[in-house]
């Protein structure tokens, strides 16, 4: 009983959180959506791309595997705090002197600066405590809650600042960087235990070994979500890349943000009742129905009612994307669901499961994407990640009935 009270309040926790944050947000992108042009939100997304794909690429699964022990965090903060910045090092070095070969790539010469700029974020993120993940591993989400509400407000204030300032979408970089400095002086300041320069090559090896298929999936997963934005980005251009971000954001984010509630709440939960198997089965039916009644009736309304909700949070000069906003509505139904029960695969640590749906999905969309690009433009590109979740989600039911018989 007392788990289950313990789950429902975390829920309680970073729901608030995630309503939180995506009125924040939906804030955000309505004021800047008027300051700034699709091009720029182009740039952006560009930006952004680079920096996810590299952070995917070198994914060591760190908080999963801190998660998943039952050991204490102490016996690998050190080790997994130097992995955290050799790895976040990487980062930026490769984004810094890339730069100019990205921006040719995708022809915006403008994406240069921003590209370098945004290249401090992986470097600073390096440093933040890894104990962090307590929070979620001892299931004090009201901590949590306080600590990523301060990071979000901080986000928004310095970036609505610098873009009133300057006029550029420099301010989103800004906000990034701030909240990232704000979380690693918090880290140190309110988070036992803190780490020291340490390494053991022997927990890096564990670390790194549990981690692989969470790389596995996290880069495939990237690459389901972001491939679409390349393909358009070269084949479309930038504005349209812009106008594509856009709909990704308004028809998958406010659908993505009830899975990772869930998912968030339920991972810790499911590894600390993993031996009550009758509870885990249970626990599982009432996250796919709460899931569900949360997530559909979201899609409806994007589905039946998108220009009026286009011209209420962006301005009517946005209303080019509605068509494929109404089919990446029904995309994030099915990737919202498949998300909120990767949760319950990671517990019982099959990663590998969880891999192999990702993969299946970006294979659909590898498939279909150029075609559907060309010959439909933005439309094309939206029926392409359908196609892909499809696939995903049938594979998906395959591994969820193979886990319940399992369990």
């Amino acid at each position: 009983m007392n788990s289950i009270k313990n789950i429902l309040r975390g829920i309680s926790w970073i729901g608030l959180f995630r309503v939180v944050f995506r009125v924040i947000s939906f804030v955000k992108i309505a004021i800047l959506a008027r300051l700034l042009t699709p091009f720029d939100f182009g740039i952006f997304a560009v930006a952004s791309l680079v920096l996810a794909l590299l952070e995917k690429i070198t994914e060591t699964g760190i908080n999963v595997f801190l998660i998943q022990e039952n050991k204490e965090l102490e016996e690998y903060v050190n080790t997994a705090w130097v992995v955290s910045i050799i790895r976040g090092l990487m980062i930026s070095l490769l984004m810094f002197f890339f730069a100019r070969i990205i921006a040719n790539f995708f022809h915006i010469k403008e994406a240069i600066y921003l590209l370098r700029l945004i290249s401090i974020v992986p470097l600073l993120r390096g440093f933040i405590n890894p104990a962090i993940i307590k929070f979620q591993k001892n299931l004090q989400f009201n901590k949590e809650f306080y600590l990523r509400s301060t990071l979000v407000f901080a986000d928004l204030i310095v970036c609505l600042a610098v873009v009133f300032i300057t006029g550029s979408v420099i301010g989103l970089v800004y906000g990034l960087i701030t909240s990232t400095i704000f979380e690693i002086v918090f880290s140190f300041i309110f988070i036992v235990p803190r780490p020291h320069l340490f390494f053991d090559k022997q927990q890096a090896k564990t670390i790194i070994f549990r981690g692989k298929w969470v790389n596995f999936y996290g880069l495939t997963d990237y690459l389901f979500e972001n491939l679409d934005n390349m393909v358009v980005g070269r084949i479309l251009g930038t504005s349209y890349l812009g106008f594509y971000n856009m709909a990704y954001k308004i028809s998958y984010l406010p659908i993505s943000e009830v899975a990772q509630v869930f998912s968030t709440v339920s991972f810790p939960s499911y590894v600390k009742m993993n031996d009550n198997k009758k509870q885990v089965k249970d626990y599982l039916i009432k996250i796919s129905l709460s899931v569900l009644m949360l997530t559909v009736p979201a899609m409806l309304a994007l589905f039946f009612w998108p220009k009026q909700l286009i011209g209420i949070f962006l301005g009517e000069k946005w209303l080019e994307i509605t068509p494929v906003l109404k089919i990446l509505a029904i995309f994030g139904v099915l990737k919202g669901y498949i998300y909120s029960c990767y949760s319950l695969f990671l517990a019982v640590k099959r990663q590998n499961y969880v891999s192999i749906i990702s993969f299946s999905g970006l294979l659909g969309l590898v498939l279909t994407i150029i075609p559907f690009t060309v010959r439909m433009g933005l439309v094309g590109a939206g029926y392409s990640v359908l196609t892909g979740s499809i696939l995903s989600f049938a594979v998906f039911i395959f591994y969820l009935i193979k886990v319940l018989d399992e369990i």
